[in-house]
């Protein structure tokens, strides 16, 4: 089983325990998801099972788009809506000002970590401190805040609140940024709804639910997962032909006429099972000097079984075209 799985993940649930329900519904051996939603939140969370695994982390840097309602006036233990509320004030806000708030947070940021999240700190994740009591200092981050969108939503909720869109770059937290946006408005604010609709090239609207999944048989699941490929989507592309190939899977590094790349997938000749694919995924790589440097490999099993999984997949959908 290799592949990704763009999961809509449902709210309430981790994004582990998504994991494993999808893990068990595809009858998979090896999976791993790209990075956590929290259980409120919802959205596009791509899950990476085979093979794939070993691309996850390029999910883990990825730019992602999240969509939000913040709550003004409160400010809770945890800066969403399952904290305790800390303090309540007034709310007056204008355009204008509102503008203003979403310049100032557009563009290069720096952010500090919240207590209630999983970061480490001497082998404890943070949340582990904040639920005994402890506040931990945490050192500011720089990030990117590449788009962000802020609107008045006055007749929408029974409180005072703003929807937020932000396209940011990884290691953001929303939850804080919707808290410094409340801070800058002079109000306070908490999150009390977020949904992930990107991350990298991945939409929300190529995504399933596990409800929908779990409602198909075997072949109509399998039919869902986007070869693992498709995580190296935005990599230059090099084809190898069979000898290099055949040494760039032992690990060695290639000399030829390309130009200096640090995201690169590489592609070799098919082997036999792969009848209607003329080049197999090889794995990934960076060009420094002309010189080919592998990154990660996949093994010749994997790329055997990545063959036949292919093969069945496109011999299935020449069946149904040709019933």
């Amino acid at each position: 089983m290799h592949g990704v799985l763009l999961l809509d993940k449902p709210l309430g649930l981790s994004s582990n325990d998504a994991l494993q329900k999808a893990k068990w519904l595809l009858r998979a051996e090896k999976a791993g998801h790209t990075g956590t939603l929290d259980p409120l939140a919802t959205g596009v969370l791509p899950l990476c099972f085979g093979a794939a695994t070993k691309f996850s982390q390029l999910q883990l840097d990825a730019r992602k788009t999240y969509e939000a309602v913040v709550r003004l006036g409160q400010t809770t233990s945890t800066a969403d809506a399952e904290g305790d509320v800390l303090q309540t004030r007034p709310v007056e806000i204008s355009p204008a000002r509102l503008e203003a708030v979403t310049r100032q947070f557009t563009g290069s940021i720096h952010q500090v970590p919240p207590m209630y999240s999983a970061l480490k700190r001497d082998g404890k994740a943070l949340y582990e401190y904040a639920r005994a009591g402890i506040e931990v200092e945490r050192e500011a981050r720089a990030l990117e805040v590449y788009e962000l969108k802020l609107t008045q939503a006055i007749a929408e909720y029974a409180y005072p609140a703003i929807k937020m869109v932000a396209s940011v770059s990884k290691g953001t937290y929303i939850r804080t940024l919707a808290e410094d946006i409340g801070e800058a408005l002079g109000c306070g604010a908490h999150l009390t709804a977020l949904r992930r609709t990107a991350t990298g090239q991945f939409r929300v609207s190529q995504s399933i639910t596990l409800d929908q999944l779990e409602a198909m048989d075997e072949d109509e699941r399998l039919a869902r997962l986007l070869p693992t490929e498709s995580l190296l989507a935005d990599h230059t592309v090099v084809t190898l032909e069979a000898d290099n190939a055949a040494r760039f899977l032992s690990g060695l590094r290639r000399r030829g006429g390309w130009a200096d790349a640090q995201l690169v997938a590489v592609y070799g000749p098919a082997g036999p099972a792969s009848v209607h694919r003329s080049v197999a995924l090889l794995g990934s790589a960076h060009v420094k000097a002309h010189e080919l440097i592998p990154t990660r490999l996949l093994s010749p099993i994997d790329i055997q079984q990545i063959a036949q999984q292919l093969a069945q997949h496109d011999s299935s959908a020449v069946l149904e075209s040709n019933p």
